[in-house]
């Protein structure tokens, strides 16, 4: 008598609502266990959250903070998710964000003193320059000698804040300020959204992060150059085979990854801090990464996953005002990307049934 068995196969790809849905199951499973470990530290795991629903979406203060950091996660997670799409990843979002503010911030400070308008577009054009003129080498070098585009841009990270250390303690530190570690306030600040919006507090930088992704996205999907990455990202040999220029629209993507980054910082700079510092960047570049991976690498996605990060982020705030570290914001980002990477490649197995075969009929016995 046979039995009927089961074994567990790889697919090679999933669709997108299983991979959606993998993301959802894993984001629950990552809030159970931080609700778990909440309970164990005698906290409330459910009035907490009750807190941070409140404090982000059930006020109008609230949201405009959320909408606010949710601008430069949008934006670095843009970053991210493009080099994502070409097999690449993009660790130095954090420093090509920085050096984007530093571009900025010298226009702002020693450029030409121009309308409010044509100096946002100088300072914005500044800070993508240097955004991808700080991924050049990491590309090159990856391009050329095959060096890992993952160290060469994490290390990036680490001279981009010391550069802004640099400058903000040195060469343009505010003079007239008893805090010593900022440069003097930019006198270009990027405009704020209408009141009769009720957001008076959110500045446009959040709508040029929604329509960068937006266009971004439409390139991917209705042009040729989108269609190509699409392509090299998936494979590059196959790519090469059609003719692609492999190589170029690697470098491409680096550098408008980097551009994006860079912009971000512009945007945080005019927009938000107004100075020139070292706290400009709470480790976005960083916590890019999680946005990116949780959308998939869909530039409209990042949208979605930006605000998400943007209200855990927020969750951190609540759980320090209960005493809780906030260096357990950093460990629930870190749960929750753990979470994701799982749930990702579970996503890609699936139980089969085995059912015993079925007996060939006695007509075609006989005959064999």
């Amino acid at each position: 008598m046979t039995r009927t068995t089961w074994t567990i196969q790889r697919v090679p790809s999933i669709s997108g609502s299983l991979r959606v849905g993998a993301y959802l199951a894993s984001g629950l499973a990552a809030v159970l266990v931080a609700g778990l470990l909440l309970s164990l530290l005698g906290l409330h795991p459910l009035a907490l959250g009750g807190q941070v629903l409140h404090q982000s979406l059930g006020s109008r203060y609230g949201f405009e903070d959320l909408l606010l950091l949710a601008s430069p996660l949008v934006m670095c997670g843009l970053s991210v998710a493009l080099m994502l799409r070409v097999g690449l990843w993009n660790i130095g979002a954090d420093g090509q964000f920085f050096v984007g503010a530093i571009c900025a911030a010298g226009v702002g400070l020693y450029g030409p003193h121009w309308p409010l308008l044509p100096m946002l577009v100088l300072m914005g054009i500044a800070a993508a320059l240097g955004g991808a003129a700080w991924i050049a080498v990491p590309a090159l070098a990856r391009l050329t000698l095959g060096t890992s585009e993952i160290i060469t841009t994490l290390l990036l990270n680490f001279v981009a804040r010391l550069l802004v250390d640099y400058l903000a303690t040195g060469p343009w530190r505010d003079q007239h300020s008893s805090v010593t570690a900022q440069s003097p306030r930019i006198p270009y600040a990027i405009p704020k959204l209408p009141h009769d919006w009720h957001l008076g507090g959110v500045h446009w930088g959040i709508a040029v992060s929604v329509a960068l992704a937006v266009v971004t996205a439409l390139a991917f999907r209705f042009t040729r150059w989108g269609y190509e990455l699409r392509i090299c990202g998936a494979n590059r040999n196959a790519a090469a085979y059609a003719g692609m220029r492999v190589r170029r629209r690697l470098l491409e993507a680096m550098l408008i990854g980097g551009a994006i980054a860079g912009i971000g910082g512009m945007l945080e700079l005019a927009g938000t801090v107004h100075r020139l510092q070292s706290g400009l960047s709470n480790s976005y570049g960083y916590v890019g990464i999680i946005v990116a991976v949780l959308a998939a690498s869909s530039p409209v996605g990042a949208i979605v996953t930006g605000l998400l990060m943007a209200l855990v982020l927020n969750a951190g705030t609540v759980l320090q005002t209960h005493g809780i570290p906030a260096s357990a914001s950093v460990a629930l980002t870190g749960l929750i990307l753990m979470f994701a990477a799982i749930g990702e490649r579970l996503a890609h197995y699936r139980v089969v049934v085995l059912h015993p075969r079925a007996p060939a009929p006695l007509s075609a016995r006989t005959a064999a």
